[in-house]
């Protein structure tokens, strides 16, 4: 049985059976069977199954909310901004899928007698192993254009987020979409493991480096379409010439939003010697004015951790910093006298790549701010790590900026914002980061596989 414990006060929501291995390859074979229909019928009554999602993901916002703030301890404001956001990334997939998957003509000869074109057709069953931190962004970004261009989806709800996930899956079966052709998987890592083992023609998995690497090594030789968004260690870099209040402000909140815990929060900053200081007093400010509390209220900006346990991930890399000559400006421990998992924002500076904190993906409120000289030191520094998510530059001259993000490793780049997904740009890692993309018409041929077509008249 899974425990959904909520985790900002430490009290049973509810538990659920996990499938069995035996349930599991009936899904599987559930869902093989109901591909064929599902990849026959119009993309125009697909599309129509996901406007009405869409129309109740509006109608349901504030129950959807409520639900996810208690399994997963998100301020209830942010809930409903994850709810909000979603509604465009659907209009985007609506509005966007015919256009990417229509069939291409080619060429043609000039006696028409031959001709060539290229057709987009789906993979078949596909899994779906989605994230905690945001189940509706993130899983969205794969089972609805999965859906859309024709395929089935197994989707594993992270154990984290399974009242939501359960949600997702009853709003897709009331739009329309057949219960065969979206099924939920109940459980932990056994129940990933062993969707792993069925005849699946892909595997999209959101979550960290080390189940990524996992994944790759479970399904290596299948030949089986695998997409991996994970992780990252997102630097920003702060020149001199901006408005050190604003930058500092801004980066606060790309920080400790979602209380750091999302792929592509701010995990280390750069910032130019001559406004050091002055951004670490704004950065400080803004942390300090950070309201924590009961997620269920509107005012709160900092709640609970998801994940109990990642506490006493985060007081390791306190420690580490602390052994190794950092500055703690700002919090650095578990909040005492409350329930729950709540842990305090956290500022270090005097920080370098020594320290676990500026290398090791930290996924909770913590950051490190360093001094450096020139935009030659914060680009070396920047590209110093092994993942390569997102970048970005805090500075008034485009050009300038423009040149520093041309040189840095990662999938996505931003000048003077941070923490932003569109879903009209490809969103995809380097290195750690994962491999393959979502969003974007790249995040909708994911889900494809093109066929040539040489075609010759009979004579």
């Amino acid at each position: 049985m899974i425990k959904i414990i909520n985790p900002a006060t430490e009290t049973l929501i509810r538990e659920i059976e996990e499938d069995s291995p035996s349930v599991i390859t009936d899904k599987f074979n559930r869902a093989k069977a109901a591909q064929g229909r599902w990849k026959h019928t119009p993309l125009a009554e697909r599309l129509k199954c996901i406007q009405k999602f869409k129309t109740l993901m509006i109608e349901n916002k504030e129950k959807l909310s409520a639900t996810l703030t208690s399994e997963v301890g998100k301020p209830i404001a942010q809930a409903r901004n994850e709810l909000g956001g979603l509604i465009g990334r659907l209009d985007f997939f609506i509005a966007e899928t015919e256009r990417t998957i229509k069939d291409e003509e080619i060429w043609q000869d000039e006696a028409k007698t031959m001709h060539e074109k290229i057709t987009h057709e789906p993979l078949g069953v596909v899994v779906n192993i989605s994230a905690w931190n945001y189940p509706y962004f993130v899983g969205a970004n794969a089972f609805i254009p999965a859906l859309l261009t024709g395929n089935a989806v197994l989707y594993k709800p992270s154990e984290f987020a399974l009242l939501s996930g359960l949600a997702i899956a009853d709003a897709l079966h009331e739009a329309g979409i057949p219960k065969d052709v979206f099924i939920p998987v109940i459980g932990a890592g056994a129940a990933g493991a062993e969707l792993l083992k069925q005849n699946i023609n892909g595997v999209y998995f959101t979550g960290s480096y080390a189940t990524g690497k996992k994944i790759a090594e479970a399904v290596a030789g299948r030949m089986i379409r695998v997409q991996l968004e994970l992780g990252g260690k997102d630097p920003v870099y702060v020149t001199e010439d901006v408005p050190v209040k604003a930058a500092a402000e801004g980066l606060a909140d790309g920080a400790f939003y979602n209380n750091g815990q999302s792929c592509c929060s701010v995990e280390r900053i750069y910032v130019h010697e001559k406004v050091y200081q002055e951004f670490v007093d704004a950065f400080v400010a803004t942390t300090k004015s950070f309201v924590i509390g009961d997620p269920t209220d509107d005012k709160t900006y900092i709640g609970s951790l998801t994940r109990p346990s990642h506490i006493q991930f985060l007081e390791k890399q306190v420690a580490d910093a602390k052994q190794k000559g950092a500055k703690l400006l700002v919090g650095g421990a578990r909040i005492q006298g409350r329930k729950g998992s709540y842990f305090e924002p956290t500022v270090f500076t005097d920080v370098n790549h020594t320290m676990e904190l500026m290398r090791e993906e930290s996924f909770g409120p913590i950051i490190g701010i360093q001094k450096v000289g020139s935009d030659h030191e914060a680009l070396t520094l920047m590209n110093d790590s092994q993942y390569g998510l997102t970048a970005g530059v805090y500075c008034r001259d485009e050009k300038r900026a423009s040149n520093i993000l041309a040189e840095v490793n990662s999938g996505t780049v931003y000048w003077n914002c941070c923490d932003r997904v569109s879903p009209k740009l490809p969103w995809s890692g380097r290195g750690h980061s994962g491999i393959g993309c979502t969003l974007s018409h790249y995040g909708i041929e994911a889900f494809t596989q093109p066929k040539a077509w040489h075609l010759r008249k009979s004579q």
